[in-house]
Order: C-alpha cells, then structure tokens, then sequence
C-alpha cells in the first residue's frame, strides 16, 4: 500500500491506496481515507501529516505482511436501504469455483458450446448446478433460486436450464473422459484398484417410459425406476458412470461401463472390486485376463458342498502375518482367560483361511475371513429382528399378509391347501 495525495482548490486531502493487477492489467484503489491535511494538522497537534502518514502506511504493511491489520468498516445508522435491494450474498461457492475450473469444466463447455447452436451460457449453467448439488443439494428451481443469492448473479432462466441438461445429457461420455484426462494434470489418480456398484432412482409417474422401467427398487416404492452404475477409483473419486434400464439386471451393467473405460480412458491393468449382486461368473471371467483381476464377496450359502463345509469348519483359521492355526470355537474361551486389554485386542482381529479352486477351467482364490465383533453385531441385528417378529405374531399376525395401497402383490391371492389338495380351512 503506498500513500496517495489529491490537491483541489479548497484542500489536499490524504488516501491509501493499494495496487493489483486485474486481468493482466496493474491498477489501484482507495481502500481508507485519511482526511484533509487541515483536518489532520488539529488532530496530530501540529505534527507534520505527510510524514504521520507515511509511518502510519508503513504500519499497515507490517501487520498485512503478518496478516494481522484491523479491517474498519463504516457504519451509518441514518442511511436507509431501498426496500428488495439484496445486500447479503453467499460466498462459500468460490472455493468450488476453483476446483471447478482447475478441472477444466469451463473449457469443456466451451467445446460443447461450439458444437451446438444456443443462446444460453452453458458455463454459467453448469457451475452453478454443480455448486448448487455441493452446497445445497435441490431441484433445479430451488438451485435457480440459490443462484441468486451467489457474489456472481446468473445470467441465465429457469427454462434455459432444463434445455441445457438435454446437451448435458447428449454429451455425458465426452464430458467424463475428459474430466478424468483433466484431473491427471491436477493429482495422481489412484486407478489401480476400481469400485464398482449400482443404485437406482425412482419417478413419481405410473406408466413406463424409455428407461424409466419398473423394477426392485432402493426406495421399496411401486413406481418406475431408472438404474445408475458407478466406477469410482482406489480414493473414491468418481470415475465413470452409465444410466441403464429399471428392469435391467444390473449385473449385465458393468461390462459395458468397463469397456468405455478401457477404450476412452486408456486404463487396462486394475483389480474391479464388486459386491455379491455383480458377482457373475462372466463379469468374473471378463476381469481374469488382459492384466486385469477382480475382488468380490461370495455367499458361502451359494458354495458347494464341500466348500461350505471347508468354510464353516471351525479349525484351520489364521491371522495375517502369522502361520500359527486357531480353532474360533475356542476364542470365546481365550477372550475369558485374557485380561481386558488382550481381550478386546482379540475382539478386534480377523481370521482367516484361503483356498484355490477351479471350475469350468476357470481358477479362483476363496478367502473367508471371522471377526468376533462383526459376530457380535450380526447377533445382536438377528436378535433384536426376532423379536419384531415375535411381538408381529403376538399382537397382530394379519398384518403379514397385508400389502401398501399401491403394492402389484394385492392383485395376489394365496389358497392354502392339504397334502392331498384340498382347501384348508385353518393355517398356521
């Protein structure tokens, strides 16, 4: 900051001004007024005020150099504010501002502008939904709304914003590669190790449309659901996702997800870890080979005889980093024998044991893993279920057979009948 001086006719007065470059361009501004030097002359009882002011700007650079300046901010309790003038704004999106266009999602609509022919900013469009799903995740209307509380107004309608979600739509694979070719520039991104998973959306309607299918749905409501599948990579960040079908199995979901990334994102080597409901064998065969791998749980409910029998054994068990073997029916009884601070380190462990095995020419590496605290929590779940449904039995036991208004199973009627097919006229 440097001291600036103003002469008129009737006075010369005293400002500091402080230099910044606005777009490539150096200019300055008045950030205190120090007053008239007449002024100052009665306040400093005759001390000279150039040079009072001077050690005064010398002051404030020190204490900004050590980010401890006082800000002074004027107050007029007289001055009145024009009714539905706004004067609070929201701030807290600039930091996503930075990341947004580190990113480069700027560039990229840009790109997408040029392609298509529309009036409206897609830019301004963009952030601010993307802001908006951060902040204060809501309908469209409401992230309008939000909006126009930002430093920055919108320069857009509400109507633009539905036209713009259609391109959005049609440019949804450009849009994640080259956020993911992006994001290398900015940190290493942790592709060794990928997640897979899907989700599914409801919409309030009755009939089914385009992908908007009927099927299981996560909200266990009767309407038409649309289907989400996720990569994400080894840190969590999003990767690529892809909108399938309501009634598609999801399991047929991840090969085709998969490809797109090989093929738009350049990856070929990383591990594919998935749950139990994406674990087919054909996804399975289809990441054994080109470097790939897969790591998936299992229901040991679904293992062959003897390997269900191999699981639930209770001798042959290991810890990681040790070859000794532990039988867990006895860890209860080890758990007893040791003190508190053994007892809970034991507690806390996880055993395991491993095998190979190899079907229809395809080889794969089981591991069943016991924690005592995960049996414990499993119990306690078990228990507290059992008795819901006991005090179900007890109190009200029509209401197993009872369906929601809107629930397809209504339309279902269910006979009981005996061993030899005729009606029963009790049940149980």
């Amino acid at each position: 900051m440097k001291l600036t001086i103003s002469k008129s006719k009737n006075s010369t007065s005293l400002y500091v001004a402080k230099s910044f470059y606005v777009n490539g361009t150096r200019t300055s501004k008045i950030v205190e007024k120090l007053g008239t030097v007449a002024e100052l002359e009665k306040k400093l009882n005759g001390q000279d005020p150039i040079e009072w002011a001077k050690k005064y700007i010398e002051e404030l650079n020190r204490k900004e150099k050590e980010e401890k300046r006082e800000v002074l901010v004027k107050y007029s309790p007289s001055k009145l504010i024009n009714k539905g003038e706004q004067h609070l704004f929201n701030g807290g999106y600039l930091f996503l501002k930075k990341i947004y266009h580190e990113i480069g999602l700027h560039k990229i609509c840009k790109r997408i502008s040029q392609k298509y022919k529309f009036d409206f900013d897609l830019d301004s469009i963009f952030s601010r939904l993307v802001y908006g799903r951060v902040i204060f995740p809501s309908s469209k209307l409401a992230t309008h709304e939000l909006s126009k509380k930002f430093i920055e107004q919108p320069n857009f309608d509400l109507h633009q914003i539905y036209r713009a979600l259609e391109i959005l739509a049609k440019e949804t694979d450009f849009i994640q590669s080259a956020i993911y070719e992006n994001s290398l520039k900015i940190f290493k991104r942790n592709t060794g190790i990928l997640y897979y998973d899907c989700t599914n959306y409801f919409f309030e309607i009755e009939q089914e449309d385009g992908k908007k299918q009927y099927g299981p749905s996560k909200d266990h409501k009767p309407n038409p659901i649309i289907q989400m599948g996720l990569f994400m990579d080894g840190d969590g960040i999003p990767l690529a996702f892809s909108m399938n079908k309501g009634n598609m199995n999801e399991q047929l979901t991840l090969k085709p997800l998969e490809k797109k990334i090989i093929s738009d994102f350049e990856l070929s080597k990383f591990i594919v870890c998935t749950d139990a409901g994406l674990a087919s064998e054909e996804n399975r065969k289809f990441n054994d080979k080109d470097g790939r791998a897969f790591i998936t749980t299992q229901s040991i409910k679904k293992l062959k005889e003897h390997l269900k029998k191999w699981a639930l054994a209770t001798d042959g068990w290991k810890l990681p980093g040790s070859e000794k073997n532990y039988d867990i029916s006895k860890l209860d009884e080890m758990m007893e024998k040791a003190n508190p601070e053994d007892r809970e380190k034991i507690r806390s462990k996880v055993f395991y044991k491993e095998r190979w095995i190899k079907e229809n020419d395809f080889e794969q590496r089981l591991i069943v893993t016991y924690s005592i605290k995960y049996r414990d929590y499993q119990r306690k779940i078990r228990n507290g279920q059992i008795e819901r449904a006991q005090k179900l039995i007890d109190t009200n036991p029509t209401k197993l057979k009872k369906c929601s208004p809107n629930d397809y199973k209504r339309f279902i009627h269910t006979t009981s009948c005996t061993s030899d097919g005729e009606v029963a006229e009790k049940e149980s």
